[in-house]
């Protein structure tokens, strides 16, 4: 498997080198050549089936039986022997537990693995990178776990400061490795995630300092996610519909590239909270970039979604002229459209929408735990209030829960009246010592301190 960028300028890599380099050097994503049709998913444990479901990506670059292990590694730090459970909420509702690893949020499910390919890899090559990535709460922690331990990785994490709950800032300012450094950026996650695509883009800095990336961006990310669409389909035993909590695309990307695969999806259901770029996209067939707005969703105060490119070179059919082009006029007056024919055949068979104020959020929280006694996080209440508004009848919808109630307590709190406690591996989050440090929304400032970290 070759992979390509979506602007269409930046050489051609096999994945081994996709997966280390993250961002092309023409500042497009990665994408497989091809998409791979109907693969078989072998296997008894979601290790196993993971594996066979991700060979066609890896073939060629890593050894099966080599990959099979560093997938058996990967989930094995999971604390549910499921890895992503179903668990029904009413009759043709369900919810897809995605926060049984380390940090507690679905990003663990692709960044466990990328934490063990990093390893394998550089390993391999002799080599050493600096990972530099960008997180809106939970890729930070989650991308940290993964790599904590790796030899040849050094990682510098930029989140939005005072804009991520307080267990998701903790979950990477109390990490004690040498290797790791995160770093409180005054601005939103859109200047953080800026920040790391411009020090990408700065081709002198990203080969003096190796720079790599393990945020949506990353190939291998999206690929990791693809899985537990078809594992979620196979314990149902039909076609469904799945809701998405949606900040940066990637992981209702994932939906759509495991259904271009085979899976029998339905429909992918994009909830949004007030920073509703995408919903407003969906309803319009235009992006328009309005202000962030802080909500009791922080991971989804987003305004552009990175990963959205992808689909767009697809939507393209596949020309990185014309994609490089529609997001340079993003970038310069706020806006992007596409054509109705475009629209048409990519957008409206397969996507819905759907936007949750924090008023609606809280109710839905307060509605699920009255019914069920089931705390849900805020980001995955609005995924349960863009299934139900969007459901089709008779069609089961599977809603990604994206994230354990407990990295969210003031909102639950505030919902439901019930603190969620934290599981026992992190019952102590709090006690533990911080490491903290604060610099501007400069360039300048966020190289010097990189370059400082080898």
């Amino acid at each position: 498997m070759r992979y390509v960028s979506t602007r269409g300028r930046a050489p051609e890599l096999g994945f081994c080198d996709a997966l280390l380099a993250g961002l092309a050097t023409d500042g497009g994503l990665y994408v497989p050549q091809t998409w791979p049709s109907q693969p078989k998913m072998a296997g008894a444990t979601y290790s196993e089936k993971a594996a066979s479901l991700m060979a066609p990506y890896v073939e060629g670059e890593i050894p099966q039986d080599v990959f099979a292990q560093l997938c058996k590694t990967a989930y094995s730090t999971f604390r549910d022997p499921a890895v992503v459970p179903l668990v029904q909420i009413a009759p043709e509702h369900y919810l897809l537990e995605l926060f049984h690893g380390p940090t507690l949020a679905f990003k663990d499910v692709a960044l466990q693995l990328i934490g063990q390919l990093f390893d394998y890899v550089l390993t391999q090559r002799n080599q050493r990178v600096m990972i530099v990535g960008a997180t809106s709460g939970d890729t930070g922690s989650a991308a940290i776990d993964g790599v904590k331990g790796c030899k040849n990785v050094d990682i510098v994490i930029l989140y939005p400061h005072g804009r991520v709950s307080d267990v998701q800032r903790r979950q990477m300012t109390t990490i004690t490795s040498s290797n790791v450094h995160t770093v409180a950026i005054d601005g939103t996650f859109d200047d953080c995630q800026d920040l790391v695509k411009a020090m990408f883009n700065d081709v002198p800095f990203r080969e003096a300092n190796n720079l790599s990336a393990v945020n949506s961006i990353n190939w291998a990310r999206v690929m990791a996610q693809t899985v537990y669409y078809f594992t979620a389909l196979e314990t149902l035993g039909r076609s469904a519909s799945f809701s998405v909590p949606t900040g940066n695309f990637g992981n209702v990307l994932a939906g759509w590239i495991a259904k271009q695969m085979g899976a029998e999806i339905e429909k992918l259901i994009v909830g949004s909270n007030s920073n509703d770029i995408l919903t407003r996209f969906f309803e319009t067939h235009s992006m328009d970039m309005l202000p962030v707005v802080p909500t009791l969703s922080p991971s989804m105060d987003i305004q552009i979604s990175s990963n959205f490119e992808r689909l767009l070179f697809e939507m393209n059919n596949r020309d990185g002229a014309a994609t490089t082009e529609q997001l340079s006029m993003f970038r310069q007056n706020g806006n992007l459209s596409v054509k109705p024919d475009q629209f048409a055949r990519w957008i409206e068979p397969t996507f819905r929408a759907h936007r949750a104020s924090d008023e609606e959020t809280l109710a839905m929280m307060k509605s699920i735990h009255n019914e069920s006694g089931i705390l849900v996080d805020p980001h995955t209440a609005i995924g349960i209030a863009s299934a139900e508004a969007c459901a089709e009848p008779g069609v089961p919808t599977i809603t990604l829960a994206t994230a354990h109630p407990a990295k969210f307590p003031n909102a639950v709190k505030q919902a439901t009246g019930v603190h969620p406690a934290l599981p026992d591996h992190v019952a102590d989050l709090f006690d533990r010592q911080e490491r903290i440090i604060n610099l501007p929304n400069d360039l300048q400032a966020v190289e010097a301190f990189v370059a400082s970290c080898h």
